[in-house]
């Protein structure tokens, strides 16, 4: 039976040759250049071999350390291409070639670690809105969305993504703006009343004005905010770069020093291939790698080295409410049964009539049913009024679920007085109430809400024992549902009523004050804030497209105690690193004053260096 991966393995090969050419070409270079070495008189073609293999091999290394020096950035890289440089002009290319060799490995091995597929923003634009259905003369067409024109009338049917921003102008509108807002209840909309684009119609057909072109409404301002935001983001110094600014300068006066006390100029090469910074090369590529697959083991995808060094220095904790610290999605909060029936009677007429409803908190409240019951009733005579209710019969009985101004709106005294009873019992903020009637008689209530993830208390907690300066909440939602979740969540900081530019806005501010800030979110209207932040991280399982392109991190479950695990776990990757790097560091300054003195010449600090490497991969797989 021939296994999959064997097929595959040709193929990955081949691509691993294609996209690093450089570290397979040294390889056989040098391979090649000791075979022709050992054989006798070959020596000097070994040697040609081994030469061109350094010229062609290491040119390209040469000219990215150039041009990264002429857009200031200073690197580990410059001790290798001083390294590559001088074993060139001294025609000494065995140490060059093994330099050349372990730079674009380390590279290699990096930049292989990352090459994960991402989502790219030009796809998440097929998502955004692309028709609408503009009425003129009596006649409807479709149009493209970029066609539409302000002041056009457009006509939303059922299931429609809002084209554009406008006012309704005829009908009531439902309209589910979970994927702006976050929040997971939907909103019902009278005439006058603001729709945005991007919000889906679940209720029924109705009219609207276009106050909006598609370029200025608000789906594709949040798409732009995600560019601004990641072309905004500076770029981070990585842990080796801190400390190659040092090592380089006190490397190149070591072998400058050797020189004057040998007179002997390979001692300058000697210096520079002992102190090509392999710890620096190795040391956080294979620790950073080793923390990601740990991660990955977690659920946690972690797209660059820079984030995984970030979060483990994270100062402040950024949460979304609905979605990351709530399930952001309606869940039956309590059942509510008047006095002369029991909660799960009142549970399985409900659930029955709802068997037929296309409304999102009818599947939350079928969902129930079916876990409690084995087998729900098909109701009979089913109607449904979008936006406000439904009825039917169940059995002999006939049902009606619906909002408090079905009830209110009908001549019925006795529901009118029970609703203000349970009005003032329930503290309905942030919550939706779905009335049930029975035979034209109050049968009780059903609440639905957003509810607190289970964990979110003891990962603050644990955040804070991390080190974490402060826990923030932002929010679209009102300010006294926010109050509400953030005391149950234990986070004192909040800010909301923001909208997604406000998001982002808040989160610049914080990084004017803090170094790093970690921003976690799921929606659509998170996006900015996450391309904003320090380190972005989407709660990926529920979460939008758009999130998880615009994040650093994507948890792949939707579970937020993963935040601090990925901080946990880039904590020790850096500790790691760390280790390796100092250790590394350590032995390579006592090989360059070895080398500096003339005991260790080119070729055996080569050979050194290699045995180096080994030790320092060994100590940063520790990380895994």
């Amino acid at each position: 039976m021939i296994n999959n991966n064997d097929i595959h393995k040709p193929a990955k090969i081949t691509t691993f040759v294609k996209n690093y050419p450089i570290p397979i070409f040294a390889i056989i270079g040098l391979l090649v250049g000791g075979i022709f070495h050992e054989i006798p008189n070959q020596q000097e073609l070994g040697k040609w071999i081994w030469f061109i293999t350094l010229v062609i091999g290491g040119a390209p290394i040469i000219w990215q350390t150039v041009r990264d020096m002429l857009h200031l950035h200073f690197a580990s890289d410059i001790v290798a291409l001083l390294a590559i440089v001088a074993a060139i002009l001294m025609n000494n290319a065995f140490p060059g070639l093994v330099i050349v060799l372990m730079q674009s490995g380390g590279k290699a091995l990096e930049d292989h670690a990352f090459k994960k597929a991402s989502f790219s923003l030009d796809t998440l634009l097929a998502h955004s809105p692309r028709f609408a259905h503009r009425k003129k003369d009596q006649d409807l067409e479709e149009i493209n969305v970029s066609d539409v024109r302000i002041g056009d009338l457009l006509l939303v049917r059922p299931g429609d993504l809002i084209p554009v921003d406008g006012k309704i102008i005829h009908g009531q509108a439902e309209i589910d703006e979970s994927s702006l807002t976050g929040e997971p209840l939907p909103k019902i909309k009278k005439i006058g009343e603001q729709v945005f684009s991007g919000t889906i119609n679940i209720g029924n057909a109705f009219e609207m004005n276009a106050d909006k072109i598609s370029g200025e409404s608000q789906y594709a301002k949040i798409i732009q905010l995600v560019r601004n935001a990641q072309q905004e983001k500076a770029p981070i110094q990585r842990l080796a770069d801190r400390y190659a600014v040092l090592f380089t300068p006190v490397t190149i006066c070591i072998s400058l020093l050797g020189w004057l006390l040998t007179n002997n100029v390979e001692t300058v090469l000697a210096v520079l291939v002992v102190a090509t910074p392999c710890p620096l090369i190795f040391a956080t590529p294979v620790a950073i790698i080793s923390g990601i697959n740990k991660a990955a083991k977690s659920n946690i995808i972690i797209k660059t080295g820079a984030a995984i060094e970030q979060v483990g220095k994270v100062q402040v904790v950024v949460f979304d409410k609905t979605g990351t610290i709530t399930f952001g999605v309606p869940i039956i909060g309590k059942i509510i049964p008047a006095s002369n029936m029991s909660s799960d009677d009142l549970l399985y007429k409900a659930a029955s009539l709802e068997q037929l409803s296309s409304h999102p908190a009818a599947s939350v409240l079928v969902k129930k049913g079916q876990e409690v019951f084995e087998k729900l009733t098909i109701p009979t005579d089913f109607h449904e009024l979008p936006g406000a209710g439904v009825s039917g019969h169940v059995k002999d009985e006939y049902i009606q679920i619906g909002s408090q101004s079905v009830f209110e709106n009908s001549t019925n005294i006795e529901f009118t007085q029970y609703i203000q009873e349970v009005k003032k019992q329930i503290n309905s903020d942030g919550k939706m109430l779905a009335f049930v009637g029975i035979n034209s008689k109050p049968a009780g209530v059903i609440i639905f809400e957003d509810k607190i993830r289970p964990n979110v208390n003891s990962t603050v907690k644990q955040l804070k024992e991390l080190g974490v300066k402060q826990i923030i909440m932002l929010t679209g939602d009102s300010l006294d549902n926010a109050k509400n979740i953030a005391k149950q969540a234990g986070i004192t900081n909040l800010e909301a009523n923001l909208l997604p530019e406000q998001k982002v806005l808040a989160v610049k501010k914080l990084r004017q004050q803090f170094e790093n800030v970690v921003m976690t979110g799921d929606g659509i209207n998170d996006a900015p804030a996450l391309a904003a932040s320090t380190v972005g991280i989407a709660m990926g399982a529920h979460g939008t497209a758009i999130s998880a392109e615009a994040a650093d991190i994507v948890l792949l479950v939707d579970d937020i105690s993963k935040v601090s695990t990925v901080i946990e776990i880039s904590q020790k990757t850096l500790r790691v690193a760390k280790q390796s790097i100092f250790i590394g560091l350590g032995v390579s300054f006592v090989f360059m004053a070895m080398a500096s003195l003339g005991y260790i010449p080119p070729a055996i600090g080569a050979l050194l260096q290699e045995a180096l490497d080994v030790g320092v991969i060994l100590n940063a797989i520790r990380a895994r």
